[in-house]
């Protein structure tokens, strides 16, 4: 029986999240390793192999004994500690910058969890070696490879303290979520603006598409919501209260296209839909849909992930701004770092054309409507909270200036009035911020660097 895919995909996102499957896959690797190492271990010297390897690494039984104990003492050590700080390193970044920052970017980090699955890996390689050594017998082969990969696991565990520690710093965390807001924005976005010029050199490599049916024709202008009229039926939630994380567009439209009718999905990525709450509209024929498959084609979960969600990267920016303009914390430096990201996707945004919520099919007629979010709904979310919290902050202040000149240099004629209305409202709040003149005249004065660059004449 097929699983159904919005199980497959939350299947999918918790493994990419979840701590214990590259050890567990490191246990299966060890045991099938290990056994082919044996083969060869007792295949090789009865051809003629392996016997000057077997006089220069024989080793007495005592201290092969010491060797292996070492080892594998060393290697749950190193797992200890690596699990140990990661807690810690969790805890830090929830506290410091934003739990949103968790399950997106830490747990996800591949350099940590296949280190730490080589630890695990050395681990069962050294206590099943153990078990083989006898009083007498002493599988030099087998020796030899857990020194070798004890070696590796040493060098390993001194190349993640350097990773972790240049790792939790602000600048790579907030850097490796612009990152993926940028695969993010290309995948749900993928038409550059009319009239726009994005510099080839600067787009990321897109890996998979919203619709990944490797073409853009599936996407065209469509009537609008309002010359549709009333739905003929609603589909609602049923199930789990959750949030909206992920959805099969071409799946949706092959299954609208079977009914020969128009599908609108209710709430966009990253809303909560309680249950009973509208999930679909059907437009026309609304009697052939099946609803038990549209609700298979919409993946829902307790926490927002980036995959289809563009504005969730900007929401994990910001907070991490919040965060450090806080009186708790009050590190406007780590805000201007995040706000960097920001300008970076905010402009990437830009360039694109956000006008892609009515999808049809191959034929040319509408199938799906897909809200997503718009020009407005980035500009907000980008400067609100943060121009609210810091305004009277000479470096916010100045960085948000010099973000909101820039893309109105850089980004077309209709992307303006937004950024302009934005400009304003800094303005004011800088007036009312700042009661000496002289610091208001300072903070009106665009830096890239927030205090400190060269000031423009």
């Amino acid at each position: 029986m097929q699983m159904p895919w919005n199980r497959w995909y939350s299947l999918k996102s918790y493994l990419k999240s979840a701590l214990w499957t590259t050890p567990f896959l490191s246990l299966v690797a060890a045991i099938l390793v290990k056994r082919v190492a044996e083969a060869f271990g007792n295949w090789a010297p009865e051809h003629g192999l392996w016997v000057r390897g077997q006089a220069f690494f024989r080793l007495a039984p005592d201290e092969a004994q010491g060797m292996l104990d070492r080892i594998f003492n060393l290697n749950l050590s190193f797992l200890v500690f690596t699990f140990g700080s990661l807690l810690v390193a969790i805890q830090i970044a929830s506290g410091q910058y934003t739990p949103r920052i968790i399950a997106t970017t830490l747990l996800r980090d591949k350099v940590i969890r296949w280190i730490s699955g080589l630890f695990v890996f050395t681990l069962l390689w050294a206590n099943r070696t153990m078990v083989q050594l006898g009083e007498t017998h002493v599988p030099q082969f087998q020796i030899f490879l857990t020194g070798c990969f004890g070696l590796a696991s040493l060098v390993a565990f001194l190349l993640l303290i350097d990773y972790a520690a240049k790792f939790l710093r602000p600048v790579t965390l907030v850097a490796r979520v612009g990152e993926s807001g940028i695969h993010v924005i290309e995948s749900v976005y993928p038409g550059i603006l009319r009239g726009a010029h994005a510099a080839p050199q600067t787009a990321p490599k897109r890996k998979w598409s919203l619709l990944s049916w490797g073409s853009r024709d599936v996407v065209a202008a469509a009537p609008s919501a309002a010359k549709r009229g009333a739905p003929d039926r609603t589909v609602v939630h049923q199930g789990t209260s959750g949030i909206v994380l992920a959805v099969n567009v071409p799946a949706l439209i092959a299954e609208a296209k079977r009914a020969d009718c128009v599908v609108e999905l209710a709430p966009q990525v990253g809303d909560f839909v309680a249950i009973d709450e509208p999930l679909f509209y059907i437009y026309g024929n609304a009697g052939a849909v099946d609803d038990r498959r549209l609700r298979e084609l919409v993946a829902f979960g307790t926490e927002r992930t980036m995959e289809q969600d563009p504005l969730f990267s900007f929401r994990i920016l910001v907070d991490i701004a919040l965060k450090a303009l806080s009186p708790a914390i009050n590190d406007p430096t780590t805000a201007v770092l995040a706000i960097d990201q920001l300008h970076r996707l905010l402009r990437w945004v830009g360039l694109h054309d956000l006008h892609t919520e009515e999808f049809a099919d191959f034929s040319g007629h509408l199938r799906l409507v897909f809200r997503t979010p718009n020009w407005e709904d980035f500009v907000h979310i980008t400067f609100r909270e943060i121009r609210q919290c810091g305004a009277g902050s000479l470096q916010v202040a100045r960085r948000l200036r010099a973000m909101i000149e820039n893309l109105t240099e850089t980004l077309p004629e209709q992307r303006h009035a937004a950024l302009r209305e934005e400009l304003n409202l800094l303005d004011r709040a800088i007036g009312r911020q700042h009661q000496f003149a002289e610091d208001a005249a300072l903070a009106r004065m665009a830096d890239a660097q927030g205090l400190g660059g060269s000031v423009r004449k």
